[in-house]
């Protein structure tokens, strides 16, 4: 587990992808837009991080070695330690574009997709979305019944 902490220990990304080169990329954007970034290498790797860091987002390739990252989604997704970890999922076996494949990311529980290669813009447009839905959702959840009417002034 490589791990690179941002100065202000904001939000923290975890990259699980098995080519070095693409997780250092990855790593550098994030880190330079901001984020704190952990790294992983393989599902297996990717799964035991997530428990021990609880990262705010995972990246993941789908493609990986010891567990591939459908497998290792799956497994977040029904951990309750880390089932609310919104997943953004990466895949380089996706030429022909997202058809037919967001059905399956979407049950497998990504929260999010990107064909690779992505450009630098792509990603940290897709991760900031990302993020800022899943936190509209948990503010949105954590108001009790009631309380919004109130609040909106009905």
């Amino acid at each position: 587990m490589k791990s690179s902490r941002s100065p202000e220990g904001g939000v923290t990304v975890l990259v699980v992808d098995d080519y070095e080169d693409n997780r250092q990329m990855y790593a550098e954007l994030l880190s330079y837009a901001g984020f704190a970034v952990v790294e992983a290498c393989n599902g297996a790797e990717g799964i035991a991080t997530a428990q021990t860091v609880l990262p705010d987002l995972i990246v993941m390739d789908l493609s990986l070695p010891v567990m591939d990252g459908w497998e290792a989604t799956r497994r977040l997704k029904s951990d309750p330690r880390t089932k609310h970890i919104p997943i953004l999922a990466l895949t380089g076996h996706a030429p022909e574009g997202l058809a037919g494949h967001s059905a399956a990311v979407e049950e497998a529980g990504c929260d999010g997709f990107l064909a690779k290669p992505c450009s630098p813009d792509s990603l940290l447009e897709m991760v900031h979305g990302v993020l800022d839905r899943t936190q509209r959702e948990a503010l949105k959840a954590a108001i009790p019944p009631g309380c919004a009417r109130r609040a909106s002034g009905g």
